[in-house]
C-alpha cells in the first residue's frame, strides 16, 4: 500500500447496544464492553485507525467521556471529544465534526465505535482506495460485500461506471440506499451482484458534507453551528451548548442527506465485518467445535448442538440443548433461542417500564477514578467493592443519608475524614459519620481496593454533594 494519507477518523461512540443485554445495558454500552479477549470494540476499532491519526476526533457524552479516554489510553492514541448533551442521531454528529475542522479540505472518515473488522490491513486499503474520489468532492461510503441474504442490514446498490478518472480507485455511484429487507427481498438483493451491506461507514472532505447539509438538512447545519459555536472546551472534551443542540432535529445521515445527494459514490469492502448487532452476531465469533457449541469462558456441554455460552464469571453447565443462546452475568442471565435473538431490545424496553434496575444499569459501574462492584445489597445496607486506579482520588463529598465503613483489601489508601488526613493499609479500616466530608486516594503506582459498606435510610447515587472533584462533575 502507497504512503497513508492525511484522513482524520471521526468515531461515532453513541448507541445503548440494549440489542446485547445483559452484558450489554445503557450504563455500559457494547463498544465499551470487552467482547474479543481483553479488548472493547471500541479499543479495537481506535487501533484500526492508528495507521491514520493517533489523535482521532470522537463524538462522545458527559456519561461515556472517561470510557472513551480508558479506551482511547489503552489504545495508545489521544483522542478529542466532542460532547454531545442529548442523542440527535448521525447528521448532527457528523454535521458538528465537519464543523469543528477549521479547513474544508480536511478529510474525515466517519465510522461506528462497535463493528468489528478484523483485518485492519484490508480495511485501510479500501479506505484510501476512496481518497480521489472523496476529493473530488463525493461523499464516499464503503459497502461490504455480502456472504448470505441478510435481513438485519440495510443495503446500498451501486450502479454505473467509475466515479473517479483514478485507476486505482473502484469507487462507483450509488444508485439508492435500502432500508433492512424482508427474507425474499434479501435474496433478490444478494443475486443482483450490486448490492453491498451499509457499513455506516463514510469519507469525505469537510466542506463537501457541510455543503451536503446545507442543501439537504439546512436546519441540522444552523443547531449543529449554534451549538459549537457556544460551547466550552476543558482539556480533550468540547461541551456542545445545550440549548442549542436540543433544538436540532434527530435524523441519521441517511435520510437526511445521502438519500437525497447525487454525489455520493460507494467502495466495495471484501474483508470480514460485523456490526456486532446481535447475540447471533457475537456467537459467530466464537470458533465452534464438532457439534457446532460456542463456549466463552467457563460454559460446559454435554449431549448439546449450537449452543452459545457465554460464562466469564460462574460454571454455567448445559445438557441437551439445541439451537440455545445462554449469556451469564453476575446479575441477570438471557436463554434465547437464536430465532429471537433480534426480539432482545423489547425485553429490555419491557424491564426498564417495569422498573427492573438490572435493564439499564450493571453491578460493575466504570468511574473515572476506576470501578465499583456492587456486591450485595438490601434493608438500609450496600456493599460495594471499590478499585481506584494508581494515581487516581475520589471527589471530596459528603452524604446526607448514609454512613460509610472503609476496609481496604489491597495497597493503601490515603483518606481525608473531616480535617483528618492519614495513610490506612492492607486490613486497616475507617468509619466515615453521615454528614463529614471525605474522600478517598490512591498515591501509590498500584490499583487500591477497598471494601465499602453503606449503612442508612437512602443508598442512591445521587446522595453525593461533591466540593472538589478532578473530574469535572462538582
Amino acid at each position: 500500500m502507497n504512503a497513508t494519507p492525511s484522513i482524520l477518523p471521526v468515531i461515532l461512540c453513541g448507541g445503548s447496544g440494549t440489542r446485547l443485554w445483559p452484558l450489554s445495558r445503557k450504563s455500559f454500552p457494547k463498544q465499551f464492553v470487552p467482547l474479543i479477549g481483553d479488548k472493547s470494540l471500541l479499543q479495537l476499532t481506535l487501533e484500526r485507525v492508528r495507521p491514520l491519526s493517533d489523535t482521532p476526533l470522537a463524538l462522545s457524552s458527559e456519561e461515556y467521556r472517561f470510557l472513551v479516554q480508558d479506551a482511547a489510553d489503552a489504545a495508545g492514541v489521544v483522542v478529542q471529544q466532542l460532547l454531545e448533551p442529548v442523542g440527535r442521531n448521525t447528521a448532527a454528529a457528523l454535521a458538528v465534526a465537519a464543523l469543528s475542522r477549521t479547513q474544508r479540505e480536511t478529510l474525515l472518515l466517519f465510522l461506528p465505535a462497535d463493528h468489528h473488522i478484523p483485518d485492519h490491513a484490508v480495511f485501510l486499503n479500501t479506505v484510501t482506495q476512496g481518497v480521489a474520489t472523496a476529493e473530488a468532492g463525493f461523499i464516499v461510503t464503503f459497502g461490504v460485500v455480502p456472504t448470505f441474504p441478510s435481513t438485519a442490514y440495510g443495503y446500498i446498490e451501486s450502479g454505473g461506471d467509475q466515479t473517479s478518472q483514478v485507476r486505482s480507485d473502484p469507487s462507483v455511484p450509488v444508485r439508492r440506499f435500502i432500508e433492512k429487507p424482508n427474507a425474499g427481498l434479501a435474496q433478490q438483493l444478494l443475486l443482483q451482484g450490486n448490492c453491498f451491506w451499509n457499513a455506516g461507514i463514510f469519507l469525505t472532505q469537510a466542506g463537501t458534507l457541510i455543503d451536503a447539509l446545507q442543501q439537504h438538512a439546512p436546519d441540522i447545519l444552523e443547531a449543529a453551528r449554534a451549538a459549537l459555536q457556544q460551547s466550552t472546551t476543558d482539556g480533550l472534551f468540547t461541551r456542545l451548548d445545550r440549548n442549542s443542540f436540543e433544538r436540532c432535529r434527530s435524523q441519521s445521515i441517511d435520510y437526511a442527506v445521502l438519500e437525497h445527494h447525487n454525489r455520493v459514490a460507494m467502495v466495495p469492502f471484501h474483508g470480514a465485518w460485523s456490526d456486532v448487532g446481535s447475540w447471533n452476531a457475537v456467537a459467530e465469533l466464537v470458533p465452534p467445535d464438532q457439534d457446532g457449541n460456542r463456549i466463552l469462558g467457563q460454559g460446559h456441554v454435554r449431549q448439546c448442538s449450537d449452543t452459545y455460552i457465554h460464562a466469564p464469571h460462574r460454571p454455567v453447565v448445559a445438557l441437551g440443548t439445541h439451537h440455545l443462546l445462554i449469556v451469564d452475568t453476575p446479575d441477570a442471565l438471557l436463554v434465547a433461542h437464536p430465532d429471537h435473538a433480534e426480539s432482545v431490545r423489547q425485553v429490555v424496553a419491557q424491564l426498564e417500564q417495569e422498573g427492573v434496575a438490572e435493564a439499564t444499569t450493571q453491578r460493575r459501574v466504570p468511574r473515572p477514578w476506576g470501578v465499583f462492584d456492587s456486591i450485595d445489597r438490601g434493608e438500609r445496607f450496600q456493599v460495594k467493592r471499590i478499585t481506584v486506579k494508581p494515581g487516581a482520588r475520589l471527589s471530596l463529598q459528603l452524604h446526607h443519608h448514609r454512613a460509610e465503613h472503609w476496609v481496604v483489601v489491597k495497597g493503601t489508601a490515603q483518606v481525608t475524614r473531616g480535617e483528618d488526613v492519614f495513610l490506612l493499609h492492607e486490613n486497616q479500616s475507617v468509619y466515615i459519620p453521615l454528614g463529614v466530608k471525605h474522600r478517598l486516594e490512591n498515591l501509590t503506582s498500584e490499583s487500591l481496593e477497598i471494601i465499602e459498606v453503606q449503612s442508612g435510610l437512602y443508598l442512591g447515587e445521587d446522595d453525593i454533594v461533591r466540593f472538589e472533584d478532578g473530574y469535572g462533575r462538582s
